[in-house]
C-alpha cells in the first residue's frame, strides 16, 4: 500500500496546489480514487491541458519516483518491458567454452545465461520492482500513439500489476505503482484496456481557471498581463483554428511577455509573438492583423 495517500480529496487538491497545480474538483476526485483503490487512471484531453503534468506532480506530492515511458509508432515490448542483453550473452558464451564451464549439460548455463545479470529492464519493468520505498509513479505517456497492438502487452500489466517473461516466468509488483496513462485521442483506445483503468477527461480551462494558472505558475507576470492574457487566450480557443492552443502554450507565452518586460498586451506585441502561443502556420495567418486587434479590444473587455 501507497503510505502516504492524502487523506481527503481536499487534502490533495491542496498537496497538488502547494505544488502549482490547480486541480478541479472531479480531477482531483478521480486521482484520489485511483490512489486509493490502486486503480491505474486513463486521462484523456487535447494536448497541452495539463495530462502528463498529474503523473509529474503526483511524484512529487506522493515522494516518489516518476518511471516515464513515452509511447510512439513501433514501440514493441523490448522497448516498453524488457530485452536480453545479447552482446554479453555471447561474451559469456565464449568465456564459458574457454574455460570450460559450457559443459555438456546446458541446463545450469542457460538458467545463467538468461538470469537478472543480462536482463535490461525497461520503464514497464522497472515500475513493478520495489526497493522497499513507496512505489513510483508510472507515466505511460500518449498511449494513442502507440500501435494498438501495444495495448495487448498492457493489459496484463493494468489488471495484476504483473508482466511476464518466457524464459524466466512472472514478475509481480510487491507494491503497485501508481499508473496514469494519457491519450491525446488521436485513436480510440481499446475498451479492454479502459475497463481496467478509471477515467477522467481534462477540458480546456475557463477564464477563471486559466488565470489562476497562469498566477500560480508564472509569478512574476502583473495582474493585468495575466487577465488580458488569460482572457486573449479564450479568445483563441472560441476561434475557428486547426489548433487550439493548450495550457502550456497559454505558460510559455505568459513567461515570454514577462522577458519582454510586458505589463500589458498590445496588438503588435500578440502579432511578433503568435508564434509561442499558436503552433500552425495557417491559425497565424487567420488571426494576425486586424482580427488580433479585435480579439484584444474583446479581451480587455472581458478582463475589467
Amino acid at each position: 500500500m501507497i503510505g502516504v495517500v492524502p487523506a481527503s480529496i481536499d487534502d490533495l487538491q491542496r498537496r497538488l496546489r502547494s505544488e502549482r497545480y490547480i486541480a478541479d474538483r472531479g480531477l482531483a476526485t478521480s486521482v484520489f480514487l485511483a490512489l486509493k483503490l490502486q486503480r491505474p487512471i486513463l486521462l484523456e484531453g487535447e494536448a497541452g491541458v495539463g495530462k502528463t503534468e498529474v503523473a509529474k506532480v503526483l511524484a512529487s506530492v506522493l515522494g516518489t519516483n516518476l518511471i516515464r515511458l513515452q509511447c510512439y509508432e513501433g514501440l514493441d515490448i523490448s522497448h516498453a518491458v524488457y530485452e536480453w542483453n545479447y552482446p554479453r550473452q555471447l561474451l559469456e558464451i565464449r568465456l564459458m567454452e574457454a574455460t570450460g564451464a559450457l559443459g555438456n549439460d546446458r541446463g545450469p548455463a542457460a538458467n545463467h545465461l538468461f538470469g537478472d545479470e543480462f536482463l535490461i529492464k525497461r520503464p514497464l519493468l522497472q515500475a513493478l520492482e520495489s526497493d522497499g520505498g513507496p512505489p513510483p509513479v508510472l507515466l505511460i505517456d500518449e498511449l494513442d500513439r502507440a500501435d494498438e497492438e501495444f495495448e495487448g502487452f498492457l493489459l496484463e500489466l493494468l489488471s495484476d500489476f504483473q508482466v511476464t517473461i518466457p524464459e524466466t516466468g512472472t514478475i509481480r509488483a510487491t507494491q503497485p505503482p501508481v499508473v496514469v496513462l494519457t491519450s491525446n485521442r488521436t485513436r480510440e483506445l481499446h475498451d479492454a484496456l479502459k475497463r481496467r483503468c478509471l477515467y477522467y477527461w481534462i477540458e480546456y480551462p475557463d477564464y477563471t481557471k486559466e488565470l489562476e494558472i497562469i498566477t500560480t505558475r508564472v509569478p512574476t507576470a502583473g495582474v493585468e498581463l495575466a487577465e488580458q492574457v488569460a482572457a486573449f487566450v479564450q479568445e483563441l480557443r472560441r476561434a475557428e483554428l486547426y489548433k487550439a492552443a493548450g495550457v502550456s502554450e497559454t505558460l510559455d507565452w505568459v513567461t515570454a511577455l514577462v522577458a519582454l518586460d510586458k505589463r500589458e498586451l498590445d496588438a503588435e506585441t500578440i502579432n511578433q509573438t503568435l508564434g509561442i502561443v499558436l503552433k500552425n502556420q495557417e491559425d497565424i495567418q487567420s488571426v494576425r492583423g486586424e482580427r488580433v486587434q479585435e480579439m484584444l479590444n474583446r479581451a480587455k473587455h472581458a478582463g475589467t
